[in-house]
């Protein structure tokens, strides 16, 4: 039976490698659309909890998880040999950046040379994992040529950006649309085919480098706008007008204006990354992206701003950060998750070590992390009792499940970063991007 055929009669065993926020809620979705799928990740607790239907990802509804796992349309190994099995594999291992900034392709390589180990005909693979333009063909494309098989004729290859918006309860893998690109005709219409049975719409475009460009103008696009409503919180502070007034009142034009709000910095695998990803590969081609580094630098310094706008809070108690007792709310990097990666909430909690701050935290959603080789641990609770031990309380998640009137009424100083206090004109409420009198 061809490979079309398998898909459209959903006989093709699906592979899924990597099995993080992207990687499990896609196997998910294409078992939903009953295809047989095989997690593949190097970490063994993941592979343990999935076969025992222990779900860590909050956007996967638990129960379904099990019913997958019971039905035997899911499972997950680490066992890279179930590739000769597979018809088609999705990619979605992680893509960080080094400590200069400079692209970690590193888990793609790794993935392709176990694909290449076990590489048949009629096999499609398609890259999710974000990456700068050209990696579909210069990383993955020339290392499978070694197989000797030819692409578009006895395999497939594709490249199709992830769009997962962790807590977004209105926009899943299944309705929001995907962008696919192949290295051939015939290699986007096999990609499209699979995916669209388990998303409404798929759009094909005309080469990989073109969906590669997609996904980093997306997130580039996200962090230039951000750039800007931080720096116009700056200057609204230094004017002495109120940022989210303004950007409330320009939000009502019905055209020309796209709604973006400042905060502590920017957090998440996507919106700090991605722009970098394009900005380096752009020096390699002697070519300086102006907006992309100028955006990185304003939306980089926000940790700092906050700092300095909890220094002047402070001053006005005649204290100074050293031993100072602070509390931060929220260390995701957005509200209403669990995930921590690249919140600028690490970026303050640093800061403040760096000062001699005492610093506790409370993230209902966060019971723990590990930070620089040391476990922090959420308070259990907020009571007025526990928020009165504290020189400052700084909002930087505005998570819907926590208390912000218990907070108001029994803090000392309260530096608010994500407008939990509309309109606040009281004395020890600083909020972003509203100036205070000096």
């Amino acid at each position: 039976m061809s490979l079309k055929n398998k898909i459209i009669n959903k006989e093709a065993h699906i592979g899924v490698i990597g099995l993080g926020y992207v990687g499990l809620p896609l196997a998910v979705e294409f078992s939903k659309a009953e295809f047989k799928v095989t997690g593949i990740d190097i970490d063994d607790s993941k592979v343990t909890s999935i076969n025992n239907g222990n779900n860590y990802i909050s956007d996967i509804d638990d129960s379904l998880l099990i019913n997958l796992i019971k039905k035997k349309k899911l499972r997950a190994t680490n066992d890279t040999s179930i590739i000769k099995e597979l018809d088609a594999i999705s990619i979605c291992v992680p893509t960080p950046l080094s400590k200069v900034n400079e692209p970690d392709v590193s888990y793609i390589i790794d993935t392709v040379n176990s694909i290449k180990q076990y590489m048949h005909k009629d096999l499609l693979i398609v890259l999710e994992s974000t990456t700068y333009p050209g990696t579909t063909k210069e990383v993955v494309l020339d290392a499978l040529k070694e197989s000797g098989l030819v692409v578009g004729k006895d395999y497939f290859l594709c490249f199709s950006p992830e769009r997962i918006d962790p807590g977004n309860k209105n926009f899943s893998i299944s309705n929001t649309p995907k962008v696919i690109g192949g290295i051939t005709n015939k290699c986007t219409s096999v990609g499209q085919l699979l995916y669209n049975q388990i998303v409404e719409d798929v759009i094909s475009v005309s080469s990989p480098e073109t969906a590669e460009m997609v996904k980093l103008l997306e997130n580039t696009f996200r962090s230039i706008n951000i750039g800007l409503a931080n720096e116009i919180a700056i200057m609204c502070e230094r004017l002495g007008i109120d940022v989210w007034e303004v950007i409330d009142a320009a939000d009502t034009k019905p055209y020309g204006f796209m709604k973006f709000t400042p905060g502590p910095g920017l957090g998440g695998h996507c919106i700090p990354i991605d722009p970098l990803y394009l900005s380096w590969k752009m020096k390699k081609l002697n070519y300086n992206p102006k907006f992309i580094d100028l955006a990185s630098k304003i939306n980089a310094s926000m940790p700092d701003h906050v700092i300095e706008t909890l220094k002047k809070g402070l001053n006005g108690y005649h204290k100074e950060l050293k031993n100072c007792k602070i509390l931060l709310i929220g260390m995701a990097y957005k509200k209403n998750i669990d995930d921590i990666r690249e919140s600028p909430s690490l970026d303050i909690l640093y800061l403040l070590n760096k000062y001699k701050s005492r610093v506790e935290y409370f993230d209902p959603y966060i019971p723990n992390f590990i930070f620089n080789k040391v476990k922090k641990t959420s308070l259990n609770d907020l009571n007025s009792e526990v928020l009165k031990r504290f020189d400052a309380v700084i909002i930087l998640t505005d998570h819907s499940n926590v208390d912000y009137k218990l907070i108001k009424n029994n803090s000392k100083l309260i530096i608010d970063t994500r407008n939990v206090y509309p309109l606040n004109k009281d004395n020890h409420i600083y909020r972003l991007g509203v100036g205070k009198p000096e």
